[in-house]
């Protein structure tokens, strides 16, 4: 085995991916004792962000940090915070870890933009979508998004509560290849470490088993929220998503790195991938609300895998919105497709025959130039060419 065999071997999922997210947590950013925010870490992390990206990946960040370095400069010391002090801190801390980002990244020539997310965000479809299509427009143009869940808004009975789960719902918006999860702990074990010394370490999980979740603890960190419990359910979140999961230990120079040569960490292992899942999910977990009917020219190009565009369609039917589900049929009737749509139907019907070079004319405002992206279509029947 040369060089580079071994290096994609020890990397594992790492080195096959093209879409990478890493979630940091506080205990990492933030120094426990003097609440202030490490420095040299951060700009290790940023030099495997940086390498990523020069191999072609593109690479969102999840960072926690914000409530504890804000609550260092509002003086909140001690124990634990109510609500509306979490909150307080959070707006004074958001500031001061989007500024530690963009000075780490920016040394690298990296671009970097801030994403503050809820619940809400990820679990109604309309945010949801607004949200996917924001952050992949800033991987297309080249940018690092950092990610946090918006804690000066967000209240107990709609967060996540702790950064781990969200980086999976992240992962799974996305469709990204890995998910990394930087933690105070090198990976899984059969019992807590500290408190078992026979406790096994488990390098590899291909399914999350009743056993598997009985091996998870609590929180250890007095700055985070979360524990291997939520490591486990993001595990659950991002497998389901064909999306492979490390957890690792982040307490290292070049963390992300040490990963790739090899060091001990866990790896969980999905049984698909997430463009499988997705084609899944368009073609059987959605109910249509519309139907496009397409000429025998646009029916072949979706057979040949190409995106359906405007000039195509011969009929719109139902009443729909962007994201919605949609059948596509020939022009006998007979079911080619389904998809997710670019426009709402009062803007297909208006799009219809049309060029993609007058969508902007015709609606005021410049979208994809397609009505349904190969990307959000699966072919579903054989339909007739006419």
């Amino acid at each position: 085995m040369n060089a580079s065999q071994l290096h994609s071997a020890a990397a594992g999922p790492l080195s096959t991916a093209r879409r990478v997210v890493i979630k940091v947590g506080s205990a990492l950013l933030v120094d426990m004792e003097s609440g202030r925010l490490d420095r040299a870490w951060l700009d290790g992390l940023a030099a495997d962000v940086a390498e990523l990206r020069s191999r072609g990946k593109e690479v969102l960040l999840v960072s926690s940090g914000a409530i504890a370095l804000g609550r260092r400069e509002l003086g909140l010391t001690g124990g634990k915070l109510r609500l509306e002090e979490k909150q307080a801190a959070a707006a004074v801390g958001q500031i001061r870890l989007a500024h530690a980002w963009k000075d780490a990244l920016e040394m690298h020539g990296l671009s970097v933009a801030q994403i503050l997310l809820t619940l809400t965000d990820t679990e109604e479809r309309r945010r949801y979508l607004n949200a996917r299509s924001t952050l992949n427009t800033l991987l297309r143009l080249g940018a690092v998004p950092v990610i946090n869940e918006n804690d000066t808004v967000a209240t107990a009975e709609i967060r996540y509560g702790d950064n781990d789960r969200l980086a999976a719902r992240v992962a799974q918006m996305v469709s990204a290849d890995c998910l990394v999860l930087l933690s105070d702990v090198e990976g899984l074990y059969t019992a807590d470490p500290a408190r078992d010394p026979n406790a096994k370490f488990v390098p590899e999980i291909r399914c999350i088993t009743p056993e598997i979740e009985s091996m998870a603890g609590g929180a250890a960190s007095t700055v985070g929220s979360g524990g291997m419990a939520t490591k486990i359910a993001a595990a659950k979140i991002a497998l389901g998503a064909g999306c492979h999961m490390c957890i690792a230990l982040g307490r290292r120079e070049r963390p992300v790195k040490a990963i790739e040569r090899g060091e001990r960490c866990s790896w969980f292992y999905p049984s698909t991938t997430p463009a499988t899942v997705r084609k899944q999910w368009i073609a059987g977990a959605l109910k249509p609300a519309g139907e496009i009917y397409v000429d025998a020219g646009a029916a072949h190009a979706l057979r040949g895998g190409k995106s359906l565009l405007p000039a195509g369609v011969l009929r719109v039917t139902g009443k729909f919105e962007r994201g919605d589900a949609l059948v596509v049929r020939d022009a006998h009737g007979a079911e080619i497709a389904r998809g997710l749509s670019a426009y709402s139907s009062a803007d297909a019907e208006r799009l219809r025959g049309r060029r993609s070079s007058e969508i902007a004319e015709l609606l005021g405002f410049h979208g994809r130039d397609e009505l349904i992206h190969r990307d959000d279509l699966v072919l579903t029947g054989s339909g007739r060419s006419g």
